[in-house]
């Protein structure tokens, strides 16, 4: 059994792309690239850990983390996911590796284990609604092996983390391909907040900053001008709010929309953004309206924070439709297009999800 045959055993009976798909189209549904970290997570925090203090968290857990957010909410929402990384040759990365393609069934043909070189790790801290996270790791050595796949592989879309003067030209390879570029970024060191500093901007489809990077990049002082003013220069633009929500913009037809945040009782925010992402991604190829686009990437980063960790705490189908089922009548409208897509009611099948500790011997 192939790990993407594997994946589809284990998935809920939902491929949003069933409908589009053909016996010519790529056999990747989203391709993405980057760091993955072992992550180790602790929430139960009652604040921020004070200088000089010893802090006990009343939760911990590990799991993948880094790229491996992302490419883990892709996958259990049933997108054929490949992903390029390197993984360090300690049982961190084992784990991590085993994690992605034995337990997600994640493609992992364009990845590669570095021989001496150890894994990135995070220590997230969750308390008050946030996180503080301090991380370690060394950039991995350029491949020595010339056999190593050509990358990127032909898909349908390809998601990339930008940031200022980082032109990678893989991202400009994957959208000569036909591929559709999805893009957050992360926080400016520089200070400068240069919206033509980020040099791939030109090949994406969509944008997908936060609110306080989107008023940073485009000097506004409200998300929604923010989203009109980088639909300008990208054709869909959509600011998350957290708790409130995400607006959108679609440049191309000047559609807007807007949808208020679903309220949890968050464990640990952790990857809510990846999250979020590999929903509003989902959506688009499956080629649903702004709005449900906007409802489903809420929904599935709202579940999200209610379990540990940023990859192991994403939801698939089976989650989403237990949380339908029992839904207020109140979102029975915005959220009404689930009907058409979900399972039948059921227990959702066990997943992984972060542990406190990795390595146990079967049996012990």
């Amino acid at each position: 059994m192939t790990s993407r045959d594997s994946r589809t055993s284990r998935s809920a009976a939902v491929d949003p792309l069933g409908p589009l798909r053909d016996p010519h189209e790529p056999g990747c549904d989203v391709f993405l690239t980057g760091t993955v970290f072992l992550d180790i997570i602790f929430t139960g925090l009652d604040s921020a850990p004070v200088r000089g203090t010893e802090s006990w968290a009343r939760g911990m857990g590990s799991s993948p983390g880094g790229v491996a957010n992302m490419a883990t909410a892709l996958a259990r929402l049933g997108l054929r996911t490949s992903l390029a990384a390197a993984f360090g040759d300690d049982h961190y990365g084992e784990y991590c590796w085993d994690a992605l393609e034995q337990g997600e069934g994640i493609d992992l043909t364009m990845s590669r284990t570095v021989p001496g070189w150890h894994s990135p790790v995070t220590v997230s801290m969750a308390y008050e609604g946030e996180r503080t996270m301090v991380s370690h790791g060394h950039e991995a050595p350029p491949p020595a092996d010339p056999g190593l796949p050509r990358c990127p592989p032909r898909a349908r879309a390809a998601v990339a983390s930008l940031g200022p003067g980082r032109g990678e030209e893989w991202i400009a390879t994957a959208a000569r391909q036909g591929a559709r570029v999805f893009a957050d970024v992360g926080w400016d060191e520089s200070g400068r907040w240069d919206l033509g500093a980020l040099a791939d901007l030109e090949h994406c489809e969509a944008f997908l900053p936060n609110a306080g990077e989107a008023m940073r990049y485009t000097r506004t002082d409200c998300p929604r001008a923010a989203a009109r003013k980088l639909a300008e220069k990208v054709p869909i633009a959509v600011v998350t709010m957290g708790p409130e929500g995400s607006c959108a913009v679609d440049g191309r037809t000047g559609e807007t929309a807007e949808v208020p945040g679903i309220a949890v009782d968050a464990l640990d925010p952790t990857g809510a953004g990846d999250v979020y992402v590999a929903g509003f991604v989902t959506g688009t190829l499956a080629g649903w309206p702004l709005a449900d686009r906007l409802a489903f990437a809420g929904l599935t980063a709202a579940l999200s924070v209610q379990e540990f960790g940023g990859s192991l705490s994403a939801p698939g189908w089976a989650e989403v439709a237990h949380w339908w089922a029992a839904a207020p009548d109140a979102l029975r409208g915005p959220y009404g297009f689930l009907d058409a897509l979900l399972p039948p009611p059921a227990a959702p099948a066990p997943r992984r999800r972060a542990v406190p500790t990795i390595g146990f011997r079967p049996g012990a």
